[in-house]
């Protein structure tokens, strides 16, 4: 039986604003630009409270609360502070499964540092990232990582939350359907017709009525609403792509890009020089005024060695945009992808 937490920082990015800038704190903080085509990053409980909550225009989160604080993300520093909480994770067991800046699994059925149980692991490393950083984050206590992201949620702020074996069913019947992973506003609508709104009463669905119904999701519906989940704690994993892309404050010209191109293509390339691994694709994204996306890629033979080059694919492939030139674009990204190892690089740079 394994033992497995999910760790999630509270509120991270606003939390971490409102420990840098002690006028914040106590007040609705929304990390975000301000402007029409700006998203909420994140929101902090008191901005919460209002309805605000991340991926939200950050138009319609001024509407509901005039007095909250904008501020604009400094993704560096949290970057940073991430770093730090991954440390405290690593000293407690080498099977961390990152999955944002903010939260991860973490296997602690063997853990390094010997502890009675793994509730009183979650609770030292919860202290521990007090201690560090200033900052709260809430725990999940499980024998699997879908019931461990559900118990992490259950407390917070800074809660902890344990779901031993035996109260997994008890644990589990009540809840709605939309705490299971995957089941979002269609699937509910689905179940809704089948007369189905808890856990409970998605056990009752045989398995081939789900199948017939979701398709290949209704194996993971039925395992779901049994408390069933063998996915083991996947330690991160090599770097595969990176990016960065900007809404604009409006559309533009694709001739009015290339300056904004190179700008997104050195904030990729910053990224790309803290990871051991080298890049072979170069990767441009848009989308149109009316959202339509398109991606443009290409694999050198030469392999993009420095920023100049890297910039120089991203430019060329401006010219593969084959839309008309009148079109106008709300959006950018810049991308590299097809990341290997510098050994492996270096050897296929010989031959080309």
């Amino acid at each position: 039986m394994r033992k497995i937490l999910h760790v999630d920082m509270d509120a991270f990015f606003a939390s971490v604003e409102q420990r840098d800038t002690p006028s914040l704190r106590g007040r609705p903080v929304v990390v975000a630009k301000r402007g029409a085509r700006s998203v909420v990053c994140a929101a902090s409980y008191e901005a919460r409270q209002y309805g605000i909550h991340s991926a939200m225009p950050a138009l319609r989160a001024e509407r509901l609360c005039p007095d909250a604080i904008f501020v604009p993300p400094d993704f560096p520093r949290y970057e940073a502070v991430s770093r730090q909480v991954r440390a405290i994770f690593l000293a407690h067991t080498d099977l961390v499964e990152p999955l944002s800046l903010d939260e991860a699994y973490l296997d602690v059925t063997a853990p390094r540092i010997p502890l009675p149980s793994a509730t009183a692991t979650a609770k030292a490393i919860r202290a521990h990232i007090r201690e560090a950083t200033g900052l709260t984050a809430s725990a999940g206590v499980a024998p699997n990582k879908f019931i461990a992201k559900i118990a992490s949620d259950w407390n917070k702020p800074d809660g902890l939350c344990v779901v031993r074996p035996a109260q997994v069913d008890a644990f589990l019947i009540s809840l709605p359907v939309a705490r299971l992973p995957g089941v979002g506003k269609v699937t509910q609508q689905q179940l809704a017709r089948l007369r189905v709104s808890t856990v409970g009463e998605l056990r009752c669905l045989p398995l081939d009525l789900l199948l017939r119904e979701f398709g290949r999701f209704g194996l993971s519906l039925y395992r779901c609403a049994r408390g069933v989940d063998e996915r083991p704690v996947e330690p991160e994993q090599p770097v595969r792509s990176l990016s960065s892309e900007d809404t604009f404050p409006e559309d533009l010209p694709l001739c009015e890009l290339p300056p904004l191109i190179r700008r997104l293509a050195e904030r990729t390339w910053e990224s790309r020089l803290k990871t051991d691994r080298s890049p072979r694709t170069v990767v441009l994204k848009l989308k149109t005024a009316q959202f339509r996306i398109l991606t443009r890629s290409r694999t050198p033979e030469t392999p993009p060695h420095s920023l100049g080059a890297f910039t120089r694919v991203a430019l060329g492939l401006l010219e593969r945009v084959n839309l008309p030139a009148d079109t106008r674009y709300r959006l950018a990204g810049v991308g590299l992808a097809g990341f290997c190892e510098k050994k492996e690089d270096a050897q296929t740079s010989i031959w080309f």
